[in-house]
């Protein structure tokens, strides 16, 4: 069951279902059908806090990062969106799932529990360069302890390591028109992944390997 389906009937406040609805926008993922039973774990995980929902029960939300290839779902999502704006797709990079869990009580007696997960993806249509890009750089600079401390209000302190913030990376990149400061555009990653994400873009915008072929359904498997 898809996570936006879930969530509206956890209890959720409508500030972090907004959020979060937004964080996931122009994406659609299911539960079981994003999990491998074999395979390699995700390149990164975080798992927030578990945090009161103002309905009752409980609610945590968990990260798993790829890159990995979109799976053939992801990319005809992905050449129906690149075409729907006038453009041909050139790549497309799964980049994490968010998976949301619920515990809580049902009918005041018995125990509960909901989530589901939503993949990240990234299309790389054949989208123009754009001519602003240190300003678009200079906005998400000047908004950026915003944006963390709003992330921190929703799911829990923005992910650190070493007590050094995680960048923010932005889904839709600044250099092909991606909106700086947007809530559904940017989203912690590890250091070192975000590292392998970056390197990714410019293959994925030329139709590079791996990013122009078609991955499996279930990229990586879920370890505690």
């Amino acid at each position: 069951m898809a996570l936006i389906s879930n969530v509206i009937g956890m209890g959720m406040s409508k500030q972090t279902f907004t959020v979060l609805a937004l964080l996931l926008v122009g994406v659609t993922g299911c539960g079981s059908a994003t999990v491998s039973a074999t395979g390699k774990p995700a390149s990164a995980k975080w798992v927030g806090p578990t945090l009161p929902s103002p309905a009752g029960g409980t609610i945590e939300t968990t990260i798993y990062y790829g890159p990995w290839q979109c799976s053939a779902a992801w990319m005809t999502r992905c050449e129906r969106q690149c075409a729907s704006q006038g453009h041909a797709l050139l790549g497309c990079i799964w980049l994490a799932d968010i998976k949301g869990d619920w515990h809580g009580r049902f009918a005041f007696f018995f125990p509960a529990a909901a989530g589901g997960r939503v993949a990240i993806t990234h299309c790389c249509c054949d989208y123009a360069k754009v001519s602003d890009l240190e300003q678009r750089r200079e906005t998400w600079e000047n908004a950026r302890t915003g944006f963390r401390n709003q992330w921190g209000r929703e799911f829990g302190a923005w992910p650190q390591t070493a007590g050094r913030n995680w960048p923010g990376h932005h889904i839709f990149d600044l250099l092909h028109g991606g909106d700086p400061t947007a809530p559904a555009n940017v989203l912690p990653v590890e250091p070192e992944v975000h590292k392998v994400i970056n390197n990714a873009y410019p293959a994925c915008y030329t139709r590079g390997a791996p990013w122009s072929a078609v991955g499996p359904d279930r990229p990586y498997i879920d370890q505690p």
